[in-house]
């Protein structure tokens, strides 16, 4: 499988035209549908639903589409790297995390890094720790912040301990709004917005005790923004991690501890014995400075 037929076929999937596609390409109709054709054959499937006006993917096309994306990305980077073995300190680097408060932290690290580094460019990737997981074993992310509990093997990291506070969210106008902190027996009979992430939950299920069995939950989140969005429609109470709550409007949502407090490490985290760019390795210095 070529890297330029995995181009081929990534522009006729965006074109939905062999005849558009092999326009934008610079090559004939023919020569493009032959290249395509031997990609089906080489892996045994129909990639195309060919007929009507457009072409469409198959199941098997659609999977390959999104491999292929992570293997071009992956290819970019690779070359980027190589290029800059021996020149200045350049390059991009791609950080993936949640919305954390430790976000701060990072910001911190990026802001003495560039400094030293302006050539380089950081691109910040906020999703759930799965998927930033996932996205670091391909190589398409270099360094990620995990809140724990998480699984550490293979990763090596620097703590940042109890940078993570628990709150809950709720409207403005809300009576809980008026406490200063909110306990479990506030929250019994409420419709709650929980985190998504089991491992997290977790913290949770300890913290409310037996009573968790029992809770009325509305909603689950994989992040708190659109959990946010749900409890100011009053739709719910968003029981999350405090991350960037600081910064959204209290005049809208407002935020409240919990008590008992419950509090979370973070982890800025790297794959272990794994050979990165110059500009990566700087920063993991940067980041083990930090923690000195």
């Amino acid at each position: 499988m070529e890297i330029r037929v995995l181009r081929y076929f990534l522009t006729v999937a965006k074109e939905q035209s062999f005849t558009k596609a092999a326009e934008q390409l610079n090559i004939t109709q023919p020569t493009l549908s032959r290249q395509l054709a031997a990609l089906e054959e080489e892996i045994g499937t129909d990639l195309f639903v060919r007929g009507g006006r457009t072409i469409t993917l198959t199941e098997a096309g659609l999977l390959l589409k999104r491999r292929a994306v992570e293997i071009l990305e992956l290819e970019e980077k690779t070359m980027e790297e190589l290029k800059m073995k021996d020149g200045p300190v350049e390059g991009t680097i791609t950080i993936g995390c949640g919305e954390f408060e430790a976000v701060d932290t990072l910001a911190n690290i990026c802001d003495s890094f560039l400094r030293k580094y302006p050539m380089v460019q950081i691109n910040l990737h906020t999703a759930t720790a799965d998927a930033v997981y996932e996205m670091m074993n391909q190589g398409l992310v270099d360094i990620a912040l995990f809140m724990e509990p998480f699984n550490t093997e293979g990763l090596d990291y620097v703590r940042i301990h109890k940078s993570e506070h628990w709150i809950v969210r709720m409207r403005a106008d809300d009576p809980l709004a008026q406490k200063d902190f909110i306990t479990k027996q506030d929250l019994i009979d409420k419709p709650l917005i929980l985190p998504k992430r089991m491992n997290v939950r977790s913290e949770l299920a300890n913290w409310f005790g037996k009573d968790f069995n029992h809770l009325n939950i509305s909603f689950f989140s994989n992040l708190a923004t659109n959990a946010c969005v749900m409890a100011m429609h009053g739709l719910g109470y968003a029981i999350s991690i405090e991350g960037a709550a600081k910064y959204w409007d209290q005049d809208l949502l407002v935020k409240k501890r919990l008590e008992p407090e419950i509090t979370s490490d973070t982890l800025i985290a790297w794959r272990r014995n794994i050979p990165y760019s110059p500009a990566v390795t700087k920063f993991i210095e940067e980041i083990n400075a930090f923690k000195a």
